[in-house]
């Protein structure tokens, strides 16, 4: 009989889904616990694995001699040894697009709480000797303005997609799309970073995780003065120092984060005690419609792989072949 082990928390819907599994013929051990060690006390019984965050490094796919496939609960898969599955001729399953409306909506929403100061909002509701805050008219409209979206893949041509609606001027940047396969005729492409940084009042990073800060100092100083940064991507493609400097100055006008370098973030982050800046726990793929969506597509890609019908595009290591 084979086994699945599965470790992280799987959302409601998921756990009831797991009766296929069982239906299936499969036995299956559900570790909760984030504690790598947990994790590391089954493997050596896995056939298959389903993984949310814990690292999967090339030491932890070594202790697992049976191991024969492994399905990602999501999308990113940056702290996963792909080479070393290829090596064993192991492939990596993700889940494919079952997260970017809740990534976009996220991203939506923390540019539309920095444009009308949200933090202050509340804040001067709270302490009442604060209330005429509202005069002094530091909110602004979305509407109309200048959008940079700096990565143009399925979340970015969705934020795109809903900000059209407040009648804003798009403009994106894609370094990985090339111009005749470019997705959008509503979207202008433009040729290089700077140019859309120097255009933009608003400007939306939407890229992987890169080796290097994408916005720092230097970035961050050749926008428009009082534009709005959002992260809804990931941590690292800003220097958080050199923002809150550019947010103190007033050259940025505000910010919002659902990512950072590393999380969680500290409590003396740069960020923490600056009111301008938004600030939410990395959750824009993890609502509970995209929880749920995630967790029974994480499930049927252990199924449909030994079924020989997983659609080969989910393969993110398709090199994998190669070994087998």
């Amino acid at each position: 009989m084979p086994h699945l082990l599965i470790a992280g928390k799987l959302h409601p819907a998921g756990i009831a889904h797991l009766s296929t599994v069982e239906a299936r013929g499969w036995s299956y051990t559900h570790v909760q616990s984030v504690d790598q060690n947990e994790m590391l006390a089954e493997l050596p019984n896995a056939d298959a694995l389903i993984i949310r965050t814990q690292p999967l490094t090339a030491e932890i796919i070594a202790s697992a001699p049976k191991l024969k496939f492994v399905s990602r609960h999501g999308v990113g898969y940056d702290v996963i040894d792909t080479e070393a599955l290829s090596t064993r001729g192991i492939p990596l399953a993700i889940v494919g697009d079952v997260n970017s409306i809740s990534a976009a909506e996220q991203a939506v929403t923390l540019m539309l709480a920095a444009a009308k100061r949200v933090n202050r909002g509340d804040q001067a509701v709270r302490s009442t000797a604060n209330w005429e805050w509202r005069n002094a008219l530091e909110a602004i409209e979305v509407s109309g303005k200048n959008l940079f979206l700096v990565g143009f893949g399925r979340i970015g041509q969705r934020v795109a997609q809903m900000m059209q609606g407040f009648s804003m001027t798009i403009s994106a940047y894609d370094p990985f799309i090339s111009a005749t396969d470019w997705p959008s005729p509503s979207v202008k492409q433009l040729s290089s970073l700077e140019e859309g940084l120097e255009w933009a009042e608003i400007v939306s990073l939407h890229l992987p995780s890169l080796d290097h800060v994408l916005l720092g100092e230097n970035e961050l100083q050749r926008m428009t003065r009082g534009a709005i940064v959002i992260n809804a991507a990931r941590g690292g493609l800003i220097d958080e120092v050199a923002l809150k400097e550019a947010l103190l100055s007033g050259h940025i006008g505000a910010a919002g984060l659902d990512v950072f370098e590393t999380e969680p973030p500290r409590a003396d982050h740069p960020l923490a005690s600056c009111d301008t800046a938004v600030l939410s726990p990395h959750i824009g793929g993890i609502s509970n419609d995209a929880a749920k969506r995630m967790a029974l597509k994480s499930i049927d890609n252990v199924l449909d792989y030994f079924a020989d019908t997983l659609a080969p595009e989910l393969i993110v290591n398709p090199n994998y072949s190669e070994a087998t």
